[in-house]
């Protein structure tokens, strides 16, 4: 591994960090869509401020970057209020309209510099060790290390300090406002902290990436967990695997970095979408599979057992009545009698079936329960 390689996958995984942390809150909270309305927004802040400086590595980009992002958070809070358009109707409105703004105004006067659409979209991080920090004639790596280093550390510092405030705020706002937490302003600084996020990894990975490693981790994370801690960790393994991984696809089938790393936390989504533990779509189609032949065997143990003593039990108990009374198939019916008999709820005399005690317990605790 070159130490070229080796600085693009370092500078991947800190951005894939510093995103995952407001990421989590963002998925937790149910505003995914938001993280890709302020890094689209930003654009033309990003542009004016490159317009004012005449500098594309000038700190005012990412100040007027943050200010435009979190500018479209008020911007469909207000719209929201209206109650005329709820609220992922008005992130459709504000940010496409912002975004294209951004890209009229690079079109227009800066299509001579490295601003341009697809930088903008995609990014470039095969540049990134290009891009050197000379301090005192002393090569100090690439300036996107540094520049995202800082804002990890912004983020470790904010989730940190403020990890109560915004688990309260994040499950229980109305609890949050009544213990005077102010739940609209950690909102605001929540909203700030993914600008800045979004602004700092512009140059580097483009706003696709910076959506991808802000919501994809997170949200995979959220399907392994319900613990805040954990998740918040699992989201950060999760966005720097995708990363790593992301760059070697790009090496072995000569694509694009950054399209590559995003492909690789859309998988990483869908593994876990499908092979969770707890809510992935297999275990929930195992858990349905499961509660049927439950459900089935209630069904059964309760109908024999309403039927004992009676004078028509040599009639009910028979396994072909089963098909008429409790209108199964005959298929089904053979599947739920044989897999009580396993369970050891029923026993069979020829054509007969008999309770035994675990199933007349059974048959009990379903009709108490009902």
């Amino acid at each position: 591994m070159t130490p070229f390689q080796l600085e693009i996958q370092l500078v991947a995984i800190i951005v894939a960090a510093a995103s995952a942390l407001p990421g989590t809150f963002l998925v937790l909270r149910g505003m995914a869509m938001m993280s890709d309305a302020i890094s689209h927004a930003i654009l033309p802040g990003l542009v004016v401020a490159f317009f004012v400086t005449g500098s594309l590595s000038s700190p005012w980009l990412m100040a007027g970057g943050a200010l435009v992002g979190v500018g479209t958070v008020a911007l469909v809070e207000a719209i929201r209020r209206t109650r005329l358009v709820r609220e992922d109707a008005a992130i459709g409105l504000v940010f496409p309209a912002l975004f294209s703004l951004g890209v009229i105004l690079i079109a227009r006067y800066a299509g001579d510099v490295h601003l341009d659409t697809d930088a903008v979209l995609l990014g470039e991080l095969a540049l990134v060790p290009f891009d050197r920090w000379i301090f005192h004639g002393y090569d100090m790596g690439p300036k996107a290390l540094y520049a995202m280093g800082g804002v990890l550390a912004v983020s470790l510092l904010f989730v940190t300090l403020l990890q109560k405030e915004l688990k309260l705020a994040t499950f229980d706002p109305g609890l949050a406002a009544a213990l005077g937490l102010r739940p609209t302003l950690l909102h605001y600084l929540l909203m700030g902290l993914v600008s800045v996020t979004a602004v700092a990894a512009f140059d580097a990975v483009g706003s696709i990436l910076v959506v991808a490693l802000m919501v994809g981790p997170p949200a995979a994370a959220h399907l392994v967990t319900d613990r805040l801690d954990r998740m918040i960790l699992l989201s950060v393994g999760i966005g720097a695997l995708s990363a790593v991984g992301g760059y070697w696809l790009a090496w072995a089938l000569d694509a694009s970095i950054a399209g590559s790393m995003a492909a690789v936390v859309g998988i990483t989504f869908l593994s876990a979408l499908l092979w969770a533990p707890g809510r992935g779509l297999l275990a929930i189609r195992r858990r349905r599979r499961r509660q049927r032949w439950t459900f089935a065997h209630k069904m059964l143990t309760i109908h024999l057992a309403q039927h004992e003593r009676q004078p028509d039990q040599p009639f009910e108990r028979h396994v072909e009545h089963l098909q008429d009374h409790l209108h199964w198939e005959k298929e089904f019916a053979d599947q739920v009698v044989r897999r009580a008999v396993r369970a050891g709820l029923i026993t069979r005399q020829g054509p007969q079936l008999l309770l035994t005690q675990a199933g007349r317990s059974l048959a009990n605790e379903a009709i108490v329960a009902d």
